[in-house]
């Protein structure tokens, strides 16, 4: 007989000097562990990662939920499709877990040549938000640690130095060299966002995710028929539930690429249809992680390598944390990597 447990964890950003206020300090994770009553030593672990103002769960309602998922009367089988439709990030620890349950409790759900340590992940460099000194430190930092594609926010400083910085970028790193990635978060106004994009295109830019606020779908569709830019879906994708409803956006906006966040769409079952519809559509489309801690990362990095996606990945985040998890996961020359030699630290879970 199953049994779950749930402990929630607050994770704290590392905060280098000229990051701005507006960055995140610390976000919430809850750990979900699954265990048989005949083997309890054997215990499965999924990440339920939250982001307050971008995670569609209600809030309001989410250990309320935790609490009938691992108390309830209720199979794990009405869990994972209707019963947490409201709530992916929950879906998607519970997936995790019970995959990681069935495999041995090893957090090894997908083996593959990544998690046996023989390949890794390309990933993108991810530059934060800030002041634009520190903006131009980090992204030397990264092409010297030998990224070759880096992801920059966009909208958190002035438009010009922002175009500036990626002068700079251009002045030293050609198109082939170096891929560049600007993710604008909504920031752009309707009526500002084509001139904006055609201002960026002089800078070779791969794509650009959500340059307008989700919702104007008539807005987005115009921009990616005419935008001298790429542009991919990001947050215009949460709260999408169903095959029909990632069809109808995909039809109706015509994007690019889509960016998919598997806590943020319900799990792999979810982020897998996203995937089939967007093929279907002739998008294309990576993975990115949504500010998981390395169990979650672990589970999405695992998932992942099994897709056979030859773009880089925005997977680079399990080092934004003073406090996470230690795990097999690490970062070098631009992949993520998973080495077995490197053991899970999980006595948080003894606490």
């Amino acid at each position: 007989m199953l049994r779950f447990s749930y402990k929630k964890h607050i994770f704290n950003f590392e905060q280098p000097a000229g990051t701005s206020r507006g960055v995140l300090r610390q976000k919430t994770s809850y750990y979900l562990m699954a265990w048989d009553m005949e083997s309890p030593e054997i215990k499965g672990v999924g990440e339920c990662s939250t982001i307050k103002g971008l995670s569609p769960d209600p809030w309001e309602k989410y250990e309320q939920t935790l609490e009938a998922v691992c108390h309830g009367t209720e199979l794990p089988e009405y869990w994972l499709q209707p019963g947490l439709d409201d709530f992916p990030s929950i879906r998607f620890g519970l997936e995790t877990a019970l995959l990681d349950l069935q495999k041995g409790g090893q957090r090894i759900l997908f083996p593959s040549a990544f998690t046996r340590g023989q390949k890794g992940i390309p990933i993108n460099g991810l530059i934060w938000m800030g002041d634009a000194g520190f903006m131009k430190t980090q992204i030397r930092e990264k092409i010297n640690a030998g990224f070759q594609c880096i992801k920059l926010k966009i909208g958190a400083i002035d438009f010009e130095n922002e175009l500036a910085l990626m002068r700079m970028i251009r002045n030293e790193f050609g198109r082939k060299e170096l891929e560049l990635r600007v993710d604008a978060n909504g920031a752009f106004k309707p009526e500002e966002a084509l001139e904006k994009l055609k201002r960026l295109s002089e800078f070779n830019i791969h794509s650009i995710e959500q340059p307008i606020r989700q919702g104007q779908w008539e807005m987005m569709a115009r921009l990616c028929e005419v935008s001298p830019v790429p542009i991919a879906l990001d947050e215009e994708l949460i709260g999408l539930k169903t095959r029909e409803a990632f069809r109808k956006i995909l039809e109706a906006v015509r994007p690019h690429f889509l960016v998919l966040k598997p806590s943020l769409l319900g799990g792999f079952s979810k982020s897998r249809m996203a995937i089939e519809e967007a093929e279907r559509a002739g998008a294309g489309w990576w993975i990115t992680s949504a500010l998981e801690g390395n169990i979650g990362l672990n589970a999405i990095a695992q998932w992942t390598f099994l897709s056979e996606n030859p773009m880089p990945q925005g997977l680079g985040t399990g080092q934004l944390f003073t406090n996470n998890i230690p795990s097999p996961l690490y970062i070098n020359k631009a992949q993520l990597f998973f080495q077995e030699e490197n053991n899970w630290d999980l006595t948080i879970f003894e606490k």
